[in-house]
């Protein structure tokens, strides 16, 4: 399998070659293109339940497709986000990744999706009750709403809860207060999220709360 990302930071796309028995694993809108000879199958992400925990607490779809060459030698796969920004591509070795809802585009069959509990300090802060947990050997694809920044952790960092995209399994997150009352509530600020831990976090450098708020009293 051959995978190149072109066209960013701003309208990042994934294109994907597949042959022989390749597997590529993506959410069920992140298709934006293929050869004819490539086939699809589509099926629950996990088990059912699981599967809607991941729909409706982890903001991901109820269902992922799995793509593979059908006919012939080889064929081409386009994947894409809903929203303008970068993609990241990482590779997993026997470890994890969490991300936010709505971030995951796509993973190589030795990855396996698990919904874990993330608590009701994740609801309050708006990114659901649970995430998406990543793990096992190959790579997995996710974008962001602007660019994304590579930061290393070591002992505590803070991060405003729209910009979180994905983080190392080992970091704890709390949540806080931007300040004081006064603070949180008129500096525009609100919740923050703080990391703990040694570990790689991924940030998007804009919020879609931030545009929704700034597009909202326009119409």
């Amino acid at each position: 399998m051959q995978a190149e990302i072109r066209y960013r930071p701003s309208f990042a796309t994934v294109f994907v070659e597949l042959s022989g028995q390749d597997r590529i694993v993506a959410e069920a809108d992140a298709m934006a293109s293929m050869s004819t000879n490539l086939g699809i199958d589509t099926h629950l992400s996990r088990s059912f339940f699981s599967a809607l925990g991941k729909k409706f607490f982890g903001g991901e779809s109820l269902f992922v497709n799995e793509f593979y060459v059908e006919s012939g030698q080889q064929g081409e796969l386009v994947l894409t986000q809903n929203t303008p920004g970068d993609i990241v591509a990482i590779e997993l070795n026997g470890g994890g990744i969490c991300l936010q809802p709505g971030a995951f585009i796509a993973c190589t069959s030795g990855i396996e999706l698990k919904t874990q509990w993330a608590g009701f300090k994740s609801m309050i802060a708006r990114e659901g009750l649970f995430k998406l947990y990543l793990c096992g050997k190959g790579k997995v694809w996710f974008g962001a709403y602007g660019g994304v920044v590579e930061k290393q952790v070591q002992g505590e960092y803070l991060v405003d809860t729209g910009h979180l995209v994905g983080y190392e399994p080992q970091l704890q997150l709390k949540l806080q207060m931007a300040g004081g009352v006064f603070s949180s509530l008129f500096s525009g600020e609100g919740l923050l999220s703080r990391l703990q831990g040694n570990g790689k976090i991924y940030l998007q450098t804009r919020c879609l709360q931030g545009l929704a708020s700034w597009v909202n009293p326009r119409f």
